[in-house]
C-alpha cells in the first residue's frame, strides 16, 4: 500500500527523486530470513514502507507488517540505519532513510491479500536470492555481524 502522504507528494513532484524515511522488519530464525516476492517488480524484498505524518517508526514498522503480512512483531530490536536509493517500476525514485528492525518472534498466523506480495518464502542468509534489490542485499548481508556485535550498524 502506498502512504496517501507519499502518493499526495508524488501528484505534485511526479517521479522526481523525494526523500523518504521508511521502517523495515527482518524475521530471522535458525539463519533464515523470511522476504516477499513484491507484486510490482517481481524481486524479493524486505517487509516494511514508508512512514506517515506524526507516526514514529516504530508505529511505521507495526501498521506496515500488520498491512503487509497480518502480524505483529515481538520485541523488535533496531538492527541498523541504511542510505540508499531506489527507482521503482512506474518511475518513481526515492532516497530511503531505512531504519532496520529484525525480530525472531511475532503474533498472529502470517497472511497477505494487500496486493503489494505475491509470496513469502524463508531464505538461508548465506543463499539469498539473486533476484533482489543490491541495497536490500546490504541490509540482509549484516544480519551476522550485528547479532555477533549485538549494536545497530549505520551506514
Amino acid at each position: 500500500m502506498i502512504s496517501n502522504y507519499v502518493k499526495q507528494i508524488r501528484e505534485k513532484i511526479g517521479h522526481m527523486p523525494m526523500f523518504v524515511p521508511s521502517a523495515c522488519l527482518i524475521i530471522y530464525k535458525d539463519n533464515k530470513v523470511l522476504l516477499q516476492k513484491r507484486a510490482d517488480d517481481k524481486k524479493w524484498d524486505m517487509h516494511g514502507g514508508f512512514m506517515e505524518p506524526e507516526e514514529t517508526i516504530i508505529e511505521t514498522l507495526n501498521r506496515e507488517i500488520k498491512e503487509e503480512l497480518n502480524i505483529e512483531p515481538i520485541n523488535p530490536e533496531l538492527m541498523g540505519i541504511y542510505t540508499g536509493y531506489n527507482k521503482y517500476p512506474n518511475g518513481d525514485e526515492v532516497y530511503m532513510c531505512r531504519n532496520c528492525f529484525i525480530c525472531r518472534e511475532y503474533d498472529g498466523e502470517i497472511s497477505f491479500n494487500d496486493n503489494e506480495v505475491l509470496e513469502i518464502k524463508w531464505f538461508h542468509i548465506d543463499n539469498l536470492p539473486s533476484n533482489m534489490h543490491e541495497c536490500d542485499r546490504k541490509v540482509l548481508e549484516d544480519i551476522k555481524e550485528c547479532i555477533i556485535q549485538k549494536k545497530p550498524i549505520i551506514k
